[in-house]
């Protein structure tokens, strides 16, 4: 019994902290005042070693000086977790530099140093042999050693990795050549004798070497090459959680940002996270979970003290860290920003990307930190590896008091919430199996796909039946490994419970069979919409809305993980956050040394589609109208070009300046902020720059921007691009200088723009650029768009190009164009366009690019319509642009019959012949 009394927060109450008191008093005060950080541990070590303390003792005292001196600062003092964590962490890696360093010594001595002939990877090919060098080699740190979150009585997970086979160099004579493989073999065995072993002073860490390649059946050390083939031919989905806090901890030279152990991310990164949205982990992962709960649960047999494990229990530690880790090796293939070791940060990375709640994430973390707290506690007790609550009263009560309870009561009352929560987020993402509770004769294992097809076919209606027909004998159908046939089935099975109570039309279901079945070789998809029935729906809903998204959602499969989103329908677009998070990825790629050119290409691809698909869902379920559509569009084509233009700029080779001086100006659709699914952009680029050798630099610089909006990838395209409308057309240059593009549009000089430009002009709107060229632009535009004119002969222009158009566009009989027809959407446009370029001189309401629905409104309120006509025509151009773009989304013909667009026709025929007769 401790004579400490019952309730105190003194770390004296600790039976550890009393051994270590009793033995190590003369030694205590060689550790510096306050929190262990490397300085002061390497400090504390060399002291150590001064009183001559071989190393071997000097670090497992070091650890007992460190271990006390965490304790007083945790319980009495109440230092943050990261204090503990990270001082644990700062002592491990000191441990290991010590021991790799005496252990490369020993083994030099003997057989000589490993050595390599090749050059470093990052190092460029050069023509004469390189010299010969020091094979490289890595201690590996996994899980809560790998994120800098070691418990005071952690044992360290390691893998040892060293940089290719080969052959020592041999002793001083030449001698006791060895393999590369037999080397590092005895190194390790070196190292855990160094830093395992228990002496009279006990030992440094517990080490477990378990989670190597093939585990204790595998070789103590791994080549990197060995280790790259290992995870493409057997590497497990288990060992990708586990490689996601991995962390080169030493040797120290190795472990610094810039060091050799920077050569293992191109090896490890693409096995924990894959490109595309990895949901098949779900099932890997609740098997992983599965298997710790019954260990838990086979070892608290007979033991009932041991169902209070703050780390392996029911909404324990090890919860919150699979919550995490899930949603991080789930996305962070195609959004880097989440990949991160450390628990709490990652908390902080998956809400800020909104695949948690923000609330959600806070309690989540203040569970982590409360549990990490116990458990400390926990172990201070005895220095024992344990997460089990103490069964002594005056140990629980200890506890209680060190986390400022009252008492023991209050105590566990605040954990069990605390465990409840994560518990109940757990079942939330994990807590089913993923499957129906029984087969039912369909999805079972052992069964052939064509014998659960053919019981499926009994119950769907006859269009249905017939296309799960030719399932029967596909080759992709066939070719599913039995976990994915289940998966298969039970989406089937549940498409049609939804078909049968009203939750999805049968075109919906139609539309799902032909979306699925060319992706039916992708099983993440299976395993997305198995694991998330929401999204299953939602999909239902969008195929059976309409054609094109059933097609777009073919061309761009992984978008469909938007659906998930809670926000999705609350939410429209914003420019602002949506720079945000590719920057965030791209800083996030760069950190690793994966942001080349192509990846991001795929970037922009992916974020764009995304959104684009937002807008699409929002759409189709009618919260958005045709404007906000466009809006919403033109805005996130104005941010990619952005996005896009400053990217392709800081990677141009010879540029001359940090930022460009250079312009993009919107005409058509975009300018008119008009833009719809599949739009192109039609854009002229300008600069303004006196170097001499601007005019070079930004043709290679539009060239290379054209060349990443228009290159098809893995991922797709963003844009096709139309640059006609620069001065001069397809014949002038792709980019001009401000000045020639402004003296063309004004008329100075003999080359001079023709007035369909100017009718262009209306809608032009300066997109990207520098400040004071955005001024500019706009005193030119209003300079050509309140020039004087003749009107008559401005007309007469006018209507011979309305005449052209309708020749190029002809209609059937009987027919109406809803773009194209007299009456149609071009007749509003060119009226609008004849308005603002007679008449923005004496009314300055029009010279606003605000769409043709507002500047109708501004023209009859200027008394250049007869009363009724403006808005009549507006109303009418609203309508037309609906019907035309519900027909574009259902790829349904836009020549329709002229009756269903009578009174339209007529409004828009009025404002014809009130302003161009």
């Amino acid at each position: 019994m401790s004579s400490v009394c019952v309730g105190s927060a003194s770390a004296e109450h600790s039976r550890f902290v009393q051994r270590v008191r009793r033995r190590y008093a003369d030694e205590r005060a060689l550790l510096p005042e306050g929190p262990p950080t490397a300085a002061s541990l390497r400090a504390a070590l060399q002291a150590l070693r001064a009183r001559g303390l071989p190393l071997d003792a000097a670090l497992r005292v070091l650890r007992h000086l460190t271990l006390e001196r965490l304790a007083v600062l945790d319980c009495e003092q109440g230092a943050p977790l990261e204090v503990v964590t990270h001082g644990m962490t700062a002592l491990a890696e000191l441990v290991l530099d010590e021991a790799a360093q005496a252990a490369c010594a020993e083994l030099d001595e003997r057989h000589g140093m490993p050595i390599v002939s090749a050059p470093e990877p990052a190092t460029p090919a050069a023509d004469a042999a390189p010299a010969p060098r020091r094979c490289a080699w890595w201690i590996v740190g996994m899980g809560k050693f790998g994120a800098r979150e070691l418990n005071v009585s952690s044992d360290i997970d390691l893998i040892y990795v060293y940089e290719a086979d080969g052959e020592t160099a041999g002793n001083a004579e030449g001698r006791n050549r060895i393999s590369h493989h037999e080397y590092f073999a005895k190194l390790v065995r070196r190292m855990q004798t160094l830093v395992s072993d228990i002496t009279e002073h006990g030992q440094c860490f517990r080490v477990d070497l378990a989670l190597r390649p093939n585990g204790n059946s595998g070789p103590p050390a791994v080549s990197l090459g060995a280790l790259e083939d290992y995870f493409q031919a057997h590497g497990r989905e288990w060992e990708r959680f586990a490689w996601l806090k991995s962390r080169v901890v030493a040797p120290a030279e190795s472990a610094h940002r810039n060091g050799s152990g920077q050569w293992l991310r191109p090896v490890v990164l693409p096995f924990v996270f894959r490109r595309y949205l990895d949901y098949a982990v779900f099932e890997a992962l609740r098997r992983l979970h599965r298997q710790i709960r019954d260990h838990a649960a086979r070892r608290a047999a007979g033991h009932p003290e041991r169902a209070h494990d703050v780390k392996l229990s029911r909404g324990g530690i090890r919860e919150i860290e699979f919550i995490v880790q899930l949603l991080q090796v789930v996305r962070g293939g195609q959004f880097p920003e989440l990949r991160t070791r450390p628990t709490l940060q990652a908390l902080q990375r998956v809400a800020r990307a909104g695949l948690m709640p923000e609330d959600k994430a806070r309690q989540l973390a203040e569970a982590y930190v409360f549990l990490r707290r116990v458990e400390h506690r926990i172990q201070y007790l005895d220095d024992q590896q344990t997460h089990v609550l103490p069964t002594r009263d005056d140990d629980l009560a200890w506890i209680a008091a060190t986390l400022g309870f009252g008492s023991a009561s209050a105590f566990l009352s605040a954990l069990d919430a605390h465990r409840e929560v994560v518990a109940q987020e757990f079942d939330t993402l994990l807590g089913g199996n993923g499957h129906a509770a029984g087969c039912n004769g369909k999805g079972c294992p052992g069964r052939s796909a064509a014998e659960d097809l053919d019981a499926l076919r009994s119950q769907c209606p006859p269009e249905l039946a017939e296309r799960l027909a030719t399932w029967a004998q596909h080759p992709r159908v066939l070719a599913l490994r039995e976990e994915a046939r289940m998966r298969l089935v039970r989406l089937l099975e549940r498409t049609l419970a939804w078909l049968d109570d009203g939750r999805a039309p049968l075109i919906a279901a139609l539309r799902f069979i032909d979306w699925i079945e060319p992706l039916l070789r992708r099983e993440s998809y299976l395993a997305l919409l198995q694991e998330r029935p929401a999204v299953h729906q939602r999909l239902l809903r969008v195929l059976g809305a309409a054609r094109w998204p059933a097609r777009y959602l073919l061309r761009h499969p992984g978008v469909i993980d938007e659906l998930a989103s809670a926000e999705l329908y609350e939410t429209r677009f914003d420019a602002r956050a949506f720079a945000a998070e590719l920057e965030a990825r791209r800083h996030a790629l760069h950190k690793t040394g994966e942001d080349d050119d192509e990846a991001l290409l795929d970037l922009l691809r992916r974020a764009h589609h995304a959104e684009v698909f937002r807008t699409l869902a929002r759409d189709v379920e009618g919260l958005l109208s045709v404007e906000q559509v466009a809006d919403d569009l033109s805005a996130l084509a104005d941010a990619v070009l952005d996005i896009t233009g400053r990217w392709c700029w800081e990677r141009l080779k010879g540029r001359h300046r940090d930022a460009p001086r250079h312009a993009i100006i919107g005409y058509g659709k975009l300018g008119g902020k008009e833009l719809g699914y599949g739009s192109d952009l039609d854009i002229v680029f300008v600069y303004d720059d006196d170097d001499e050798r601007a005019p070079e630099v930004y043709a290679a610089f539009v060239r290379k921007l054209i060349n990443w909006l228009t290159v098809k990838t893995g991922e797709g395209d963003l844009f096709e691009i139309d640059t006609a409308l620069r001065p001069n057309g397809n014949s002038g240059l792709l980019i001009t200088s401000f000045e020639a593009y402004a003296n063309y549009q004004q008329n100075r000089g003999s080359n001079t723009a023709w007035t369909w430009e100017h009718q262009a002009m209306t809608r032009a709107r300066f997109v990207v650029g520098t400040d004071d060229l955005r001024a500019r632009f706009d005193a030119v535009r209003e300079a050509v768009i309140t020039a004087a004119r003749a009107p008559s002969a401005l007309a007469a222009e006018i209507r011979a190009m309305r005449q052209r158009l309708y020749e190029a566009h002809p209609v059937r009989p009987g027919r109406f164009d809803l773009k194209h027809s007299p009456g149609g959407m071009i007749d509003v446009e060119f009226a609008v366009q004849y308005l603002v370029l007679a008449h923005s001189a004496a009314h300055p309401g029009l010279r606003d690019n605000v769409g043709n629905i507002a500047l109708l409104q501004r023209a009859e309120a200027a008394g250049l319509l007869p009363p009724g006509v403006g808005r009549a025509a507006a109303d009418a151009y609203r309508h037309l642009r609906q019907l035309q773009h519900r027909a574009r989304l259902d790829e349904a013909n836009t020549q329709i019959d002229p009756a269903a667009v009578a009174p339209q026709r007529e409004a828009v025929l009025a404002l014809w012949t009130n302003v161009l007769g």
